[in-house]
């Protein structure tokens, strides 16, 4: 009783708040809000084999499927979950975008076989300035769903690069370059392995990561990312 009534003080005092629109929740809504939820922009992007995410990477890397799960505007619902992830230490909207993404992927005939699940990896001394690895969130938030391994020790960022900000794709890309490695390479020969981002822009980082791990003899790579520009 007396715990009820002190949980009852709490969230009156420090009541949740949606990290969409930043609206109290009811009692029954976690994350975010009902209405944020049904509102959520979905792109449809999970069954197009050509759609216009995985057309950025035609002619430059092989990638089996390549989705976006949300579309992401100045803004709005999805950046605000974003910024919240990256920017605010807010690791329950990354793993509830994670977990729509995941609902989302394993209805797909393009996704539902993925063995392996593995974040675009942060450099070790960047990651511990932000205490984690956001792609490494959401790929936590999928594997809640869709029970796939993830892995955090095959791909490595070796290089702490410049910030990409401002760079045009191709200066992204030889920024990007020589910049990550793999490791027990023949633990993924003939694996259906997902990379997992949280925004696409140019597809720069997903292109240097995907070029070196389509090195791995018979190795199926995918691209899922949270969200890219409507």
């Amino acid at each position: 009783m007396r715990l009820a009534l002190l949980e009852n003080m709490i969230s009156l005092l420090y009541p949740e708040v949606c990290a969409a629109c930043g609206n109290v929740l009811f009692r029954q809504e976690n994350t975010i809000c009902t209405k944020c939820h049904y509102l959520l922009p979905k792109t449809g992007y999970e069954n197009q084999v050509d759609n216009p995410l995985a057309q950025i990477f035609f002619g430059r890397v092989a990638f089996h499927a390549v989705t976006a799960c949300f579309f992401f505007s100045k803004k709005g619902k999805i950046q605000h979950l974003v910024h919240e992830l990256k920017y605010k230490k807010n690791r329950e909207a990354g793993y509830f975008l994670g977990r729509e993404m995941g609902k989302i992927l394993v209805e797909s005939p393009l996704f539902n076989d993925v063995d392996f699940a593995i974040p675009t990896p942060l450099h070790p001394k960047r990651q511990h300035q932000r205490g984690y690895n956001q792609s490494e969130i959401l790929a936590q938030g999928i594997n809640q769903v869709m029970h796939r391994k993830i892995s955090t020790t095959h791909l490595l960022r070796a290089v702490n690069t410049a910030t990409q900000t401002k760079k045009s794709r191709e200066e992204r890309y030889e920024n990007m370059k020589n910049t990550f490695v793999l490791k027990n390479a023949t633990e993924l020969e003939g694996k259906h392995v997902l990379l997992v981002d949280d925004v696409i822009t140019t597809g720069a980082t997903l292109e240097a990561c995907g070029k070196i791990l389509l090195e791995v003899p018979n190795i199926k790579v995918s691209v899922a990312a949270a969200a890219c520009a409507g």
